[in-house]
Order: C-alpha cells, then structure tokens, then sequence
C-alpha cells in the first residue's frame, strides 16, 4: 500500500488538534446522521441514549470522542511509521469488535472522518489532502480489522 503524504496530512491535522473535541463532536454527530443504528453501541450504566444529541453532550461520550481524536493523533504522528502502531490498533479493534461494532461501521466513520476535515478547513480541504487521509484511514482501519480476525 501506498503511503499517505505525511506533509498534507499534518499540515491539515494541525488545524484540527487546536480543538480536538468540537471537531471530534462534528464527526461523531456526521457518524449518527449516517448510521443512526450505532448509537444503542454507546450505553454508560446501562442508560441508553434518546437521541444522538443527548449522547453527544454526555461526559462519557465526551471522553469517547478525545479517545478517538487521539487515536488519530497518533496515526497522523507516525504517519510515516504506521507498523509501529499495529498491535496497540488490533486490540482497539477487538475492543470494538467485543462490544457489537462491525467492521463495515468503519467505512461510514471515515465518511465522517472526511466530513469533519472538510467541515473544518473548507477549500483548504484539497483533492489531494482528501486522497491522502483516505489512504491513512485505510491503513488504520486495515490494522484495527486484525482484531475481527478469526471469526
């Protein structure tokens, strides 16, 4: 697999990290416009969530969200060393895979992945820009997939 453009991926990402978690809170709010089954998926104490906004607004979920933006945080630091990150994305995956998530969910996170960035940075958001976090997002996914292995 290709490797993404490491400079285009920082150079976006930093406009993002300034403020991980409204922009983590628009990919997730994309996410549950798009796949709106996900959200029984995220139950704290065993409540389930009315809405998405009710869910987007709940400590715990917050915490989810700068898990997330972590997460992709670091892939954006070891873009050029992604194998570096294998194991610690494989037992995310099995993490995901335990409580109900399927893989195909992923490909709807990157979407909103997308969104987000282009939300975020508007024309700054280039073709090229999009290609290359595609292909990031593909190698994270691919790793984190490890973790559904075996079934």
């Amino acid at each position: 697999m290709e490797r993404p453009e490491p400079e285009l991926i920082r150079q976006s990402w930093r406009e993002v990290s300034r403020s991980p978690l409204e922009h983590g809170t628009v990919l997730f709010a994309r996410l549950f416009d798009l796949e709106p089954d996900l959200l029984p998926l995220f139950q704290y104490n065993c409540r389930q969530f009315s809405s998405s906004e009710d869910c987007l607004s709940s400590p715990e979920f917050l915490d989810h969200i700068r898990k997330v933006m972590l997460v992709i945080d670091a892939a954006v630091t070891n873009v050029e060393d992604l194998s570096s990150l294998e194991e610690y994305l494989a037992s995310l995956g099995r993490k995901h895979r335990a409580v109900g998530v399927k893989l195909s969910s992923f490909s709807t996170v990157g979407e909103s992945l997308l969104y987000m960035l282009e939300k975020c940075l508007g024309p700054a958001f280039t073709p090229a820009m999009r290609a290359a976090w595609s292909q990031l997002y593909g190698a994270v996914v691919q790793a984190m997939s490890r973790g559904w292995d075996g079934d």
